[in-house]
C-alpha cells in the first residue's frame, strides 16, 4: 500500500469545489425541467443564440426553437411512458473568456430503452446562474 499522499491538482481548489457544485446543481434543475415536460423553462435555461445538436435531426438554434422542440409532438411523453434522464462522470473546465466548457455522460431511459450519450456543452454566466450557449450530444449507438 503505497505511503506517497498525492496532491490535489491545482484545478481542485475550495472555490473551484463551489463552481463544481454550481454547475451540478444547474444540470439536476435542467434535467427535471426536461423530465417534468416543462419545455418553456427548460428552453429559458440556454442563451438566446443557443445551439443544440443532437443525433437524429438537425441543429436547433435559438432558445425559441427550443421551447418549440420541447412543447410539440415529439416533446411530449406518449401514455404511460415517462423519460428520466441522469448525468455523471462531469468535468468541468473554466475557460480563459469567463464561460465553461463540459462534458459528461448521460443517461435518458423510457419505455424500457436506455440511451447512452456524451453531452458538451458551452455554459455562460448569466446573473447569478448559467445558460447553455453550445450543446453537442453524441449517441453511443449512433451510426451515423
Amino acid at each position: 500500500m503505497p505511503t506517497e499522499i498525492r496532491t490535489r491538482p491545482a484545478a481542485w481548489t475550495a472555490e473551484f469545489g463551489l463552481l463544481y457544485a454550481q454547475v451540478q446543481q444547474f444540470y439536476a434543475h435542467q434535467l427535471q425541467l426536461a423530465d417534468d415536460q416543462d419545455g418553456e423553462r427548460w428552453a429559458q435555461t440556454f442563451t438566446e443564440d443557443a445551439v443544440l445538436v443532437a443525433p437524429l435531426g438537425r441543429p436547433v438554434r435559438g432558445r425559441s426553437r427550443l421551447a418549440v422542440r420541447a412543447s410539440g409532438p415529439a416533446g411530449r411523453e406518449t401514455a404511460g411512458a415517462r423519460t428520466r434522464r441522469w448525468i455523471g462522470m462531469l468535468e468541468v473546465h473554466p475557460q480563459p473568456d469567463g464561460t465553461l466548457s463540459t462534458r459528461c455522460s448521460a443517461l435518458a431511459y423510457r419505455a424500457g430503452r436506455l440511451h447512452v450519450c456524451a453531452m458538451q456543452d458551452v455554459l455562460v454566466r448569466s446573473g447569478n446562474t448559467w445558460r447553455i450557449r453550445h450543446r453537442l450530444l453524441t449517441r453511443d449507438d449512433d451510426q451515423t
